[in-house]
């Protein structure tokens, strides 16, 4: 399986937010640009985890359970903490060649790339898991608890978002 970058639905964002503040804004208003994450497979659902752009913060950052610096920080940063339950209705394939600004289209490539390195997507699912793992059994620390997504509560919501909408 090979990771590719996504969006998704902001609306569907909007609506789990109402059971919990974790949930990422999906796009930025100054920019005008829809935030990215990546899209994998945990608990029979497929989940979103969003990406951040290199910042210098990124840098100076430790690699946590909850986030993963890309190449060291300087391709930015995947914010496992605020991984969402998605249904394939609400993602949206994007597709990087067609990013017309050059030098956001190579770093996303850049990204991609790196995430796709075998050991680093190796990492990547395996911290998602343990993650996961964590805070649906309430065995992680409260300092983790409170910075990342009630998993099991948004897997609860996504659904009834899911049969609400007909999908």
């Amino acid at each position: 399986m090979r990771l590719e970058f996504y969006t998704v639905d902001a609306k569907y964002c909007d609506y789990l937010r109402k059971f919990d503040s974790c949930v990422p804004y999906v796009t930025d208003k100054k920019k005008n640009r829809p935030f990215l994450g990546v899209v994998f497979s945990l608990n029979n659902f497929l989940y979103y985890a969003p990406l951040s752009s290199p910042k210098e913060k990124h840098l100076r950052m430790k690699n946590q359970i909850d986030f993963i610096k890309i190449k060291g920080g300087a391709l930015g940063a995947i914010n496992l903490n605020n991984m969402i339950p998605v249904f394939k209705p609400y993602l949206t394939a994007v597709d990087v060649e067609s990013v017309s600004d050059l030098k956001y289209k190579n770093l996303l490539n850049n990204q991609l790339t790196w995430c796709n390195i075998s050991l680093n997507k190796k990492n990547i699912l395996k911290k998602t898991a343990r993650l996961y793992h964590l805070i649906v059994e309430n065995t992680a620390s409260p300092a983790l608890i409170k910075r990342t997504c009630n998993f099991s509560i948004l897997e609860k919501e996504s659904l009834a978002y899911f049969n609400l909408n007909g999908e």
